[in-house]
């Protein structure tokens, strides 16, 4: 099950995950639960490894995405997700999410490049609503004598 099938507003995640002020277990497990291959991550959780853990998702869950950076400054820690990490910096269309701490820095990373690479169900032009109902009724005004 995908991570965001779980979450119908993906920024409520996201939203959690900026608001901590360190990881738990119990956070990373809502985050590591819904991937197939997450016996590996589950042995860093239970070790403390947090940052190792958030790397791992990363790895396992979204392989064409890489960390292109890593920086602390002013108190809080910069993770930079990247497709193309090759690029310049200013060519390169990157995720960047800033915390307190490192590896939810790396989780907020890790669920915002999620949100981009979810598939998307909705078309390009918006839907009106089905119970919308009209100022107006619809007349045919043609002369048809």
């Amino acid at each position: 099950m995908p991570l965001l099938s779980r979450y119908p507003d993906p920024g409520e995640i996201s939203d959690r995950l900026r608001d901590a002020h360190a990881v738990t277990a119990e956070l990373i497990a809502e985050v590591v639960r819904q991937t197939r291959k997450s016996a590996r991550i589950e042995q860093l959780i239970g070790s403390g490894a947090w940052t190792d853990a958030a790397l791992a998702l990363i790895d396992l869950e979204l392989p064409q995405w890489q960390v292109r950076r890593i920086a602390y400054d002013g108190g809080e820690w910069y993770c930079a997700l990247s497709r193309q990490r090759e690029l310049p910096e200013w060519l390169d269309q990157s995720i960047e999410i800033r915390h307190a701490d490192l590896p939810l820095a790396i989780l907020g990373a890790f669920v915002e490049a999620r949100c981009l690479t979810a598939p998307r169900s909705r078309t390009s032009v918006p839907a009106a609503p089905r119970d919308a109902n009209p100022p107006y009724v619809p007349a045919c005004c043609d002369n048809f004598a």
